[in-house]
Order: C-alpha cells, then sequence, then structure tokens
C-alpha cells in the first residue's frame, strides 16, 4: 500500500512552481554597490542551484547602455536578458497574474534593493505571485536604504529567507541526485 506523501506548507518553496529573478547585477552598476562580491557570489549559488533543479531563470537589465551588461558570473545562466527603463521587471518580462498552473513562487535577487528590486516585487505581490528575497542576496549602494527597502517588501507581503534556504526548499529531500548536487554547492564543492 502506497501512502499519500505528507502534507507541506504552502508557506515553503516548490521547484515546480518557482522561478528565480535576478535584477538588474550589471557591470558599471556593480562596482557602487555594497559588498558586491558577496552579492555576485550569492547570486550565482542561488543560480547555480535553480539549474540542478531546473527552476527557471530570469535576468534583467537596466538601460544597459548606460550601466552596461549582466556580470560576467551571471549573465551565462541566461541568454536572454530582457532591457528596462522602467524599475520594476514585470512588463519587460510579461508576467501577468499567474494562471492556475504557472510557477506562482518567485525568487527574486539583485539590485537595488530599494528601486528596482523593491518596485518589482511590490508589483508582483500585486499581481498574486508569492515572493521570496534571499536577503544575503539582495544589496544596494546605501545600507539604510537596503534595510529600508527589505523591511517595506516584508510588510507588504514578501517572505524574507536566506539563499541557502531558497535551495533546501527547492530540494526538498534528501537521498537523491539532486540532494547531493545542492550539498556540494553549499560546502563550497562545486
Amino acid at each position: 500500500m502506497n501512502t499519500p506523501p505528507p502534507a507541506r506548507s504552502a508557506e515553503l518553496l516548490n521547484h515546480h512552481r518557482s522561478r528565480l529573478l535576478l535584477v538588474d547585477i550589471q557591470e558599471r552598476f556593480i562596482p557602487n554597490i555594497l559588498n558586491s562580491e558577496a552579492l555576485i557570489a550569492r547570486c550565482r549559488f542561488l543560480a547555480l542551484g535553480a539549474q540542478i533543479l531546473s527552476v527557471p531563470i530570469h535576468i534583467t537589465e537596466q538601460y544597459p547602455r548606460a550601466l552596461g551588461s549582466t556580470v560576467p558570473e551571471i549573465a551565462e545562466f541566461a541568454a536572454d536578458r530582457p532591457s528596462k527603463l522602467r524599475f520594476s521587471c514585470t512588463d519587460c518580462l510579461g508576467w501577468g497574474p499567474p494562471g492556475p498552473e504557472d510557477p506562482f513562487q518567485i525568487v527574486v535577487a539583485g539590485i537595488e534593493a530599494h528601486v528596482c528590486v523593491l518596485q518589482t516585487v511590490l508589483d508582483l505581490l500585486a499581481l498574486g505571485y508569492q515572493v521570496h528575497i534571499p536577503v544575503d542576496a539582495v544589496s544596494d549602494r546605501i545600507e539604510l536604504d537596503q534595510q529600508i527597502a527589505l523591511r517595506r517588501m516584508e510588510l507588504s507581503g514578501a517572505v524574507l529567507t536566506t539563499a541557502e534556504t531558497v535551495l533546501f526548499e527547492w530540494c526538498e529531500v534528501a537521498g537523491t541526485p539532486e540532494f547531493k548536487a545542492i550539498s556540494k554547492l553549499v560546502t563550497g564543492r562545486i
């Protein structure tokens, strides 16, 4: 007799129902960002985990003519990187409200927390998405702007989390080839 899998909280990420959105991690802008090397490393960590678990990856670029292309460490994860002038990414991605079979959980990382990330998150929430923000994969030029933006996103309904938490929620169980790959990624062996 097969027993059904245990119920999972709707608050937990599911890799079948998720997307990863990396916002505006661009060459000419990144030198002005707090802890930029750590930000790039955590966004790359998320993208590698998303690849392992077949989570779609989306990358945007804010006015690339002025701010340059996505940094190479991140650009390799998506050949199509829509450019935008609007701060929110929802228009350039063409995302409307999620349908019943659409991925409805969006993990949003990138820069700047108080501008493009904030406006994107608020628009995604208004469209009906469940939005998760790995706080160690979001940054800004000014620490106070980042702190206030994170607080505002959380008060508006976004879930604050960390990059490693995202990967283990996507993974869900141990003992699979995906878990072994995620474990290697977490311990720095990938």
